[in-house]
């Protein structure tokens, strides 16, 4: 098991492309898949790379940004999130920082998913992710 890694700057794109194929496989609309946010400061990158796979699924991706991971989780609700989450923290031991939207209920687009992942991430955590901005702007 293993996420797959995708760049940033593709981030945007990759929402996208979660919607399409969430509004043609799940014709109910329900929580098709959450994006989660985590702060990994402090834990080493060596860390990281070595325990993050192992926790996710081929299907999931991932985003890295500075300290800062995004995993884009297809089928995967609110709870299944806070699951992912715990084993996290299982894993490093420690509290990691998070935060988590789920499509289509908190957006409908990447913008709006983005936007509402920077205002969870700064209410609960303090955290300012304005990095988020550039990951909706159009790249050469």
């Amino acid at each position: 098991m293993a996420g797959v890694m995708f760049s940033f700057y593709n981030f945007s794109s990759l929402i996208e492309l979660n919607i399409g194929i969430s509004n043609r496989l799940d014709e109910n609309r329900s929580e098709s898949f959450t994006i989660l946010f985590c702060d990994f400061s402090g834990t080493s990158q060596s860390s990281i790379d070595t325990n993050l796979p192992s926790l996710l699924r081929t299907s999931d991706s991932i985003i890295h940004y500075e300290q800062y991971y995004f995993f884009v989780m297809p089928y995967t609700d609110r709870f299944g999130t806070g699951i992912v989450k715990r084993m996290i923290e299982e894993v490093f031991a420690t509290p990691i920082p998070s935060a988590a939207v789920c499509y289509p209920s908190n957006g409908e687009n990447a913008a709006e998913l983005l936007e509402s992942l920077h205002a969870e991430a700064k209410k609960i955590h303090h955290i300012d992710l304005d990095c988020l901005y550039s990951a909706t702007e159009r790249q050469p």
